[in-house]
């Protein structure tokens, strides 16, 4: 089934929406390659770049997989996404919150589960955020992803993926309000250090006290 042409507004969620769409109507199966930037693109007869950023919304919803040279694949035709829409309305105090019992629950699993390749992705992880700077919500979305991967929990690791669509929305949004503080790279490391360390407990303390700065910092704005 062809899709079909994007009008001119909101092009990137028409963009998502029909490509959704088209997942839940089986146009494409789990593990097809979809057609290209270029192909969707003429398709839709929308640009390039509002393909490019359709399909990472897609990949960080865990509906698609991009995979370096081979292209993007279908990793899902659910959407249980679908289920926490509802959070586009939620603030980014509320996402904060929420990031934190999740986050501190995988940081105290990782400190006990993680393996050695796990550790060499979160050190990789970390270079890169240090290598983007302080203001990169791709690359610290990535950080903290490894760390719930690290807990070897697929049914973590999986809610954590739908969720990090509105993370990643929240992170954007306020790494690019420059009365918000920029990403701690020392509380990042300390996370990793507890990690590694194997102790539970100093790993959810540590990954607490990375998102208590930026939550106080929202706090003390709404109650101006």
């Amino acid at each position: 089934m062809a899709l079909r042409a994007a009008g001119r507004k909101s092009l990137v969620d028409t963009v998502v929406e029909q490509l959704r769409d088209q997942l839940a109507d089986g146009e494409w199966s789990v593990g097809d390659r979809i057609p290209t930037e270029h192909d969707l693109a003429e398709q839709l007869g929308v640009g390039r770049n509002t393909v490019r950023e359709a399909v990472r919304v897609l990949v960080h919803a865990g509906l698609l997989e991009s995979r370096q040279g081979n292209g993007t694949f279908v990793r899902s035709t659910a959407d249980p996404a679908a289920v926490l829409r509802g959070m586009r309305h939620a603030g980014a105090l509320d996402v904060l919150e929420l990031r934190v019992a999740l986050e501190a629950e995988a940081a105290r699993l990782a400190a006990v589960r993680r393996d050695a390749d796990d550790l060499l992705a979160l050190r990789a992880a970390l270079a890169k955020l240090h290598e983007q700077g302080d203001r990169a919500a791709d690359a610290d979305l990535a950080f903290h992803l490894g760390i719930v991967e690290a807990t070897h929990n697929a049914a973590f690791t999986e809610v954590y993926r739908f969720f990090s669509a509105q993370v990643h929305e929240s992170l954007v949004t306020s790494l690019g309000d420059h009365e918000m503080p920029p990403i701690d790279l020392v509380a990042h490391a300390a996370l990793v250090d507890a990690v590694e360390s194997g102790d539970p407990a100093a790993a959810e303390q540590a990954a607490r006290a990375l998102l208590q700065v930026p939550i106080d910092v929202i706090r003390g704005l709404v109650g101006r």
